[in-house]
């Protein structure tokens, strides 16, 4: 399936792990991803006050997510990222390099107040197009 990472010259490069947009030819079906937090499967939460672990353990859930619809990371092409600091931007996006290549998603980052849990530092959600096999 054809995706393509569109950079502007009229923009400024992203700063982290993404593009401007995103455009994918849609055959196929669209999966939306739940908000993912650092839960590991037994219910435990990864990196408590970790934003390094914590990144690494939601990055790890999207892709189970995605692998039990049939695709995988390289699938998704938009993702929303909740954090509860924005100062670990570049964290978040060193963790995010090891698990999304180019093309890339587009993304949008905010900082909340809160989460579910006072334990969680970082939620994403996702959208993904993933080709019928």
């Amino acid at each position: 399936m054809a995706r393509q990472q569109i950079i502007s010259d009229r923009l400024r490069t992203p700063p982290g792990q993404f593009s401007h947009a995103t455009a994918i030819e849609a055959r196929g079906r669209l999966v939306f991803i739940s908000g993912m937090t650092a839960r590991r499967p037994d219910g435990s939460i990864a990196g408590i006050g970790d934003i390094e672990a914590q990144t690494r353990q939601v990055c790890d859930n999207l892709a189970a997510a995605a692998e039990a619809a049939g695709g995988s990371l390289a699938d998704i092409c938009r993702v929303d990222v909740y954090v509860r600091n924005v100062e670990h931007f570049e964290t978040i996006h060193k963790v995010r390099r090891e698990y999304f290549k180019p093309p890339l998603p587009a993304s949008t980052m905010v900082e909340v107040s809160k989460l579910v849990s006072p334990d969680y530092l970082i939620e994403i959600s996702a959208i993904a197009v993933i080709q019928d096999r």
